[in-house]
């Protein structure tokens, strides 16, 4: 009788669907993708990303979910333990701080959990550390050599912007988060285009701001504004278009007009550029980010090769990274971005 039990077990065992025992997996037999974004406060990653990335999940028929980290790398951490807990089949993961990377891919990998980093790149060491996890990004300097470009062409076209006629751009800069890839990189680009075209540079001021928020660009560029170089000011580079947006809104309160140039080509930056408010803007493409983040994450659930399927290129320099690219948006073409 015992024997025969036993029997009737295993053969229920045998029978029963594979994905009641596939970890991470739901009983419907859906991937399961655990995720985040660094703070929902960021018009882009929430704006953008997030229900780009909810929205192909779905399409895909893939189940993911998608947390705050709140700005603190502590919270993302913690976040990350949970998921492992509950044995997703991969991690899709918005770091907070960059130098962080090692210590996320090693959980990753102890966990033996394929993990897509997004957004947030890790150094080339630690995406060799394991050979399961992968990027989706851009590269940081295109965007800050775009709008540079765009800049110096729109200077050269408009020789009142030389306000005072010493043939040196006067400029302020809203920088973002400090440490940041894309940051850093946009901030040094940028001008650097000016100084590439033989055009001198002055910087007059630069913030950083964690957050990116459109708050520190409208407080930032107010108090610049009423400062004892306030009238000096002939450009304002700001490094995503939150921060534009508050710059925007400080210089209409102060009834002053500025070349001012942003990056992200949000839907308010496209109608800020249809009132004649934003001279250009970089659409950081992160439609086609969340996209590619999730096609890499399914094929790595799945064990694939992570491109399989896809139209995205891995690069061969070691990055490990799928790089989407960025276009400039001017006054001249952003209907298409509409």
């Amino acid at each position: 009788m015992r024997k025969s039990v036993i029997l009737i077990a295993l053969i229920a065992l045998m029978v029963m669907p594979f994905s009641v025992f596939a970890e991470g997996q739901k009983d419907d037999g859906k991937i399961v993708i655990g995720s985040n974004m660094y703070s929902f406060q960021d018009n882009f990653m929430n704006g953008v990303m997030k229900p780009a990335m909810e929205a192909y999940a779905a399409e895909k028929g893939v189940d993911i979910q998608i947390v705050d980290s709140e700005g603190q790398q502590a919270i993302l951490n913690n976040q990350i333990d949970v998921y492992i807990t509950k044995k997703v089949d991969v991690l899709a993961i918005n770091l907070v701080d960059p130098a962080s990377a090692q210590s996320v891919i090693d959980k990753a990998k102890k966990a033996d959990i394929p993990l897509i980093l997004f957004n947030k790149e890790g150094t080339k060491e630690a995406m060799a550390s394991y050979d399961k996890v992968w990027y989706v990004g851009t590269d940081s300097a295109e965007s800050g050599i775009i709008q540079g470009q765009m800049m110096v062409a729109d200077w050269k076209a408009n020789a009142d912007w030389d306000k005072n006629g010493d043939g040196t751009v006067q400029y302020v800069m809203l920088k973002g988060e400090p440490g940041h890839p894309d940051a850093e990189a946009r901030t040094r680009e940028s001008v650097k285009a000016f100084t590439d075209a033989g055009i001198a540079v002055d910087q007059l001021a630069l913030e950083a701001d964690p957050n990116w928020s459109t708050q520190h660009g409208n407080d930032k560029m107010a108090a610049w504004l009423t400062s004892s170089f306030g009238k000096d000011i002939e450009l304002v580079i700001c490094n995503n278009d939150g921060m534009g947006f508050g710059a925007i809104t400080a210089m209409k309160a102060a009834g002053v007009r500025l070349p001012i140039y942003s990056v992200d080509a949000l839907a308010q930056a496209l109608t800020h550029i249809a009132d004649g408010e934003l001279d250009g803007t970089v659409l950081n493409d992160g439609v086609n980010q969340g996209r590619a983040t999730i096609d890499l994450a399914v094929n790595a659930a799945m064990g694939k090769n992570v491109v399989e399927g896809t139209s995205w290129v891995l690069t061969t320099d070691g990055s490990k990274a799928v790089r989407v690219a960025y276009v400039a948006v001017t006054p001249e073409n952003y209907k298409d971005f509409q």
